[in-house]
């Protein structure tokens, strides 16, 4: 009996230095060049950027920050990502398990009748038997080749990939929000702008009606004046249902019905934070979807460690032992205990070439998670030069847009002027009056789309999830 403890002994001694005959390589990040990842006319060598700033420093509409707080606990894409990370962690869990041995527990009753005419059966007297058995099975695996330390390593990895695509989830959504918001105020100062252009186009129908009377316009004046005022009414139309749209769209993000927002006003707002880059590099742990890239490379290494430490022997020690006995009155005797140990190397030959497959699988799928963990750091690069571009031109568009509406407001009044003096025909006053309000309502857009091109360059850079 010592000897053959010993002999146990010996063996898991052995299998467990045997795990120290790693196959399995360790993740070293690739060497990916993060220098001229944003396109700008001046190099960015700020240790801090607008991504390290939180979210409620950038919005600071108190508005704005409840709907955010709303979104992020009721928007249903933030709920089912959640349930994503509990089955990403619920399999974290299992792949550390991995070391641990299994245990099973077997009760089970058998009851053999053998034939009279059997040769078993023509010989004993009693051809009726019952069998009682309760067991307990005890299997574990050495680590020799890491294949369960890679799949642990694996599955943590997985786990933290969907942990930044919930993050990345949650970066998008304060976004959407902040943009749509800031789209739907927009919208309020046009109308705005609209109606009160409304008002002045009936006036200019009761001025042109007096011209013609006076004889110095025709009748096509009056229509003209008139189908001016329908299409500012059109616009206002359009403008309308745009706001409804909108509203709409926000109560999806926040996780409720349509319904109509409570907002502040466009005029109100002030969101102008100072805007810092930071350097290229923090891209790779600012942003969600770039972390989540190289987790997902992460987790395609393991697996490939996996797969080619299924080429080599596996080392399992299989313990069985329980009760046994025909008679239920001495099935918990002593006489009725049995036990079973069983150890041994398990080197796979020939198997359909299935091992190799899986092999050159999980190498194809790890080279193409390198590729898409580059692509990903392109694209946040590209995602931070558009909205820089975006927000200096939207800057020097307002600076000339300004000065556009100024200049076309006072074309506007002029040529009233010299309409009722007999100084300017009608067409001239149309126009000017219609350019004036397209420049209006384009400065307006003007200012939501540099507030757009900040919301977008603040989650390019990986900002709102910290």
């Amino acid at each position: 009996m010592k000897n053959k403890r010993y002999k146990i002994a010996l063996l898991a001694i052995t299998a467990i230095l045997l795990q120290s005959c790693f196959i399995a390589k360790d993740y070293k990040r690739p060497d990916v060049k993060t220098e001229n990842l944003y396109r700008s006319e001046k190099a960015s060598t700020d240790t801090l950027s607008l991504a390290n700033v939180s979210w409620d420093k950038i919005f600071t509409d108190p508005i704005l920050q409840g709907y955010i707080k709303k979104g992020l606990e009721s928007n249903y894409d933030v709920r089912i990502a959640m349930q994503n990370l509990a089955a990403a962690q619920a399999t974290m869990l299992q792949g550390k398990a991995g070391y641990f041995p299994t245990l099973t527990a077997t009760a089970d009753w058998t009851h053999q009748e053998l034939s009279q005419n059997s040769q078993m059966g023509s010989i004993v007297q009693n051809r009726s038997t019952n069998q009682y058995q309760l067991t307990g099975t005890l299997s574990w695996e050495a680590d020799i080749w890491g294949k369960i330390r890679s799949n642990k390593r694996g599955t943590k990895a997985a786990y933290l990939q969907t942990n930044a695509a919930n993050q990345a989830i949650k970066t998008q959504l304060i976004a959407s929000i902040a943009s749509t918001y800031y789209q739907l105020l927009a919208v309020d100062e046009q109308i705005k702008v609209a109606e009160e252009t409304l008002i002045n186009r009936n006036k200019s129908i009761e001025t042109i009606k007096a011209l013609k009377k006076s004889g110095t316009v025709t009748e096509v004046g009056v229509k003209q004046t008139e189908a001016q005022k329908y299409t500012t009414e059109l616009i206002i139309a359009d403008l309308k249902n745009n706001r409804i749209l909108l509203e709409n769209t926000l109560s999806v993000l926040l996780g409720q019905a349509p319904a109509k927002i409570e907002r502040s006003s466009f005029e109100a707002q002030k969101l102008q934070p100072t805007i810092t880059l930071g350097v290229p590099a923090s891209l790779l742990h600012n942003r969600p979807d770039v972390i989540a890239a190289e987790y997902n490379l992460i987790n395609n290494f393991e697996m490939t460690n996996v797969a080619k430490s299924s080429f080599y022997p596996s080392f399992k020690i299989t313990a069985t032992s329980g009760l046994q006995s025909i008679d239920l009155k001495e099935w918990f005797s002593a006489n009725s205990i049995f036990a079973n140990i069983v150890t041994g190397l398990t080197q796979p030959i020939f198997n359909q070439r299935q091992l190799k497959t899986k092999y050159e699988i999980a190498k194809a799928n790890q080279e193409k998670a390198y590729l898409q963990f580059e692509q990903s750091l392109l694209t946040a690069g590209k995602e931070v030069s558009d909205a820089l571009a975006q927000y200096n031109n939207e800057t020097y568009k307002i600076t000339v847009r300004e000065k556009q509406v100024d200049a076309l407001k006072k074309a506007a009044s002029f040529s009233d002027e010299l309409l009722t003096y007999g100084l300017a025909n009608y067409l001239e006053v149309l126009t000017s009056k219609n350019d004036a309000l397209n420049a209006q309502l384009n400065l307006v857009d003007n200012k939501y789309q540099q507030y757009k091109a900040i919301i977008q360059l603040y989650r390019a850079l990986g900002g709102g999830w910290q």
